[in-house]
């Protein structure tokens, strides 16, 4: 197990501390390949680079590291072998997400004419009820190492709740930064965990900035950002989407992947996982494409892939999908990277492709999908009916959270079919009654 030494770049991070976070071995520069300790510092000092996690991974046959992970929790920590954690995580207090369904969307696949196998891997059924639960539990642990007693975030929804509810299980204060205009089933779901929870005037990229300076402040002294100064520990949380759903398939990639783009960390860390598991023996290696989702209003790695260009230019956001309303990702060159490298593509829909996808989700498989996944799932309508997807090759389409937290989008159309008085007779004239 890997025990480094914090490094002392970071201006908000506690004293320096021995840590134990499993396999990993340092930090690695994704750009110019520098290395440095392990702590809570997510750019490279020599270039700019964002830093991601390098690791000593398992060495033994890969028979025996699948039947250890087959034997672990039905959580993320099953995974535990391949990710920047201690050994004796599934023993501290956590929220404990991840085995999330894999739904084999036949109903769906029919209506989309694909012949090869439809997956919707539905993250809403994490503990509150997103993907975030993933990463903000990597980031928790990386926390507790760092010895921070304060979590808090830049969000645009999700990630706020997932960390009031993590730092409420762990007994960590939270304190955490949202647009002022999220939708209110998001607002609810952050407060109800007892943290504070602040609202910027401005879109998420305004509140972004906000936490970047707050970092650098001594106000900022001894809290963890789980997406910034812990950035490089909560964006593995993300592979262990990728574990799973090769794992549900039996230990095999898929053939394609359609996963939304917010910041674009999602979907190069599926990739990242993707590799492991080639690296591993755990599955075979063979070719997958991966497909990025934005919705039109905010689409800027979408434009960008369309015209051709290696540089995300940032947009203003104005979309429904607010989950995924970033207009500057961070990631967003990176996931050109992965989709021309796949023979992918990245794509968007409109407000009204995005609503009538969710309710084609939920009429087809009993899914509610938040507006984030009405963006995949119509994505993928696109993508078929483009010739881009390949409706013969087994596809797995993300949902990342549950449509509760976005009712607005679609409350206007799902409403009472009619409303009578309580007799038969009354039933039988609203020509309701089955034939």
């Amino acid at each position: 197990m890997a025990a480094q030494t914090v490094a002392s770049t970071s201006t908000s991070a506690p004293a320096s501390t021995s840590v134990d976070l499993g396999p990993a071995a340092a930090l690695s520069c994704r750009e110019c390949g520098q290395r440095f300790e392990l702590g809570p510092i997510f750019a490279c000092v020599e270039c700019f680079g964002p830093l991601e996690v390098a690791y000593d991974l398992p060495s033994g046959s890969p028979e025996e590291l699948r039947k250890q992970i087959e034997a672990g929790p039905a959580n993320i920590w099953r995974y535990a072998p391949l990710l920047p954690v201690p050994a004796d995580v599934a023993d501290k207090p956590n929220l404990n997400p991840g085995w999330t369904k894999l739904v084999k969307a036949d109903n769906l696949a029919r209506e989309l004419g694909v012949t090869g196998g439809l997956f919707i891997k539905d993250d809403s059924g994490n503990p509150t009820h997103s993907f975030k639960d993933r990463v903000v539990a990597q980031a928790l642990e990386a926390a507790r190492a760092f010895g921070f007693t304060t979590l808090s975030c830049s969000s645009t929804g999700n990630l706020a709740g997932a960390v009031g509810a993590a730092a409420a299980r762990a007994g960590f204060r939270s304190c955490v930064f949202i647009p002022h205009d999220l939708e209110q089933g998001k607002v609810v779901m952050a407060a109800v965990y007892g943290g504070e929870l602040v609202g910027i005037e401005g879109n998420y990229d305004d509140v972004n900035r906000f936490c970047s300076e707050l970092i650098g402040d001594p106000l900022g002294e001894g809290w963890g950002f789980v997406n910034v100064n812990l950035r490089p520990y909560y964006a593995e949380g993300s592979k262990t989407l990728a574990y799973e759903i090769c794992e549900q398939l039996g230990w095999r990639l898929p053939d394609q992947l359609v996963v939304p783009i917010a910041s674009g960390s999602q979907l190069t860390k599926i990739d990242k996982g993707l590799q492991e598991l080639i690296k591993l023996g755990l599955v075979e290696d063979k070719p997958y494409k991966i497909f990025g989702a934005q919705a039109e209003g905010c689409s800027p790695v979408s434009t960008a892939f369309k015209a051709g260009h290696d540089v995300v230019r940032p947009q203003k956001p104005n979309t429904i999908a607010k989950s995924l309303a970033i207009g500057n990702p961070a990631d967003g060159p990176y996931v050109l990277d992965i989709a021309r490298r796949t023979g992918g593509a990245v794509e968007d829909v409109n407000d009204e492709q995005v609503v009538d996808a969710i309710k084609l989700l939920a009429r087809t498989e009993g899914i509610f999908a938040e507006t984030a996944g009405g963006v995949t799932v119509g994505v993928t309508k696109k993508l078929i009916e483009a010739g881009l997807l390949d409706p013969a090759l087994t596809t797995v389409v993300l949902n990342t959270g549950d449509g509760l937290k976005t009712l607005d989008a679609v409350a206007e159309t799902s409403q009472a079919t009619a409303v009578i008085r309580p007799s038969l007779d009354a039933f039988r004239d609203a020509g309701l009654a089955a034939h």
